[in-house]
């Protein structure tokens, strides 16, 4: 048991490396495009909400320049508006609060694949991405810089693993351009489902 514990330990140690744009991400467009949406996305909201706070692309693994793309900008955009109804709901924020800046990768992988069980739409990506942002955030301001690059490798993980394919389908990332207002109250609905599922398993665990 022992051996199989470090063997765990030792490949997340390795994973950040995927996140911070490395050889595991480099060749695909879609992997490497998504976890640098995902940066900018934790980068506005933390802009939005502490404004006091600098984050920069490279304080979560990222390049300096990154975020400077056109395109990023705009699915980052939308990606926003869908997540503004998620702040506005006082029971989404409620669970929320309750989730523990030290979650373990079996409970966020587990979460996830509860959400996106019975399909894909982008207001189900983007309760992912509060989500994880929401770690995030508490890493940085409890001072647990070490779970950013970790999280941050998790949101990679399960953009491969479980929604590659229907990106591909959508066009890459620029498919959330298009229609996303229809995606605003499945985002509320799918963020309830994942975050109430979240602490149910904490406590029961």
């Amino acid at each position: 048991m022992a051996d199989g514990r470090e063997k765990d330990r030792m490949e997340d140690e390795q994973e950040p490396r995927g996140a911070e744009g490395g050889e595991v991400v480099a060749d695909d467009p879609i992997l490497e495009q998504g976890v640098v949406v995902f940066r900018g996305y934790v980068i506005e909201r933390i802009n939005t909400e502490d404004p006091g706070r600098h984050v920069s692309s490279e304080d979560l693994g990222g390049r300096s320049d990154e975020q400077e793309d056109q395109q990023i900008k705009d699915v980052v955009d939308q990606l926003l508006k869908i997540a503004d109804e998620l702040n506005r709901n006082v029971e989404f924020q409620r669970l929320i609060n309750q989730v523990q800046v030290n979650c373990v990768k079996e409970v966020f992988m587990m979460v996830t694949r509860s959400i996106f069980v019975d399909g894909i739409n982008w207001g189900r990506v983007v309760a992912l991405f509060h989500l994880a942002y929401r770690l995030i955030y508490r890493a940085l301001t409890t001072n647990h810089l070490e779970n950013i690059r970790v999280v941050i490798s998790w949101v990679l993980q399960v953009i491969r693993e479980q929604l590659y394919p229907w990106l591909v389908e959508q066009g890459g990332w620029v498919g959330v351009i298009r229609n996303f207002s229809r995606w605003r109250n499945v985002a509320i609905a799918a963020s309830l489902v994942l975050v109430a599922t979240f602490v149910y398993y904490r406590k029961t665990h």
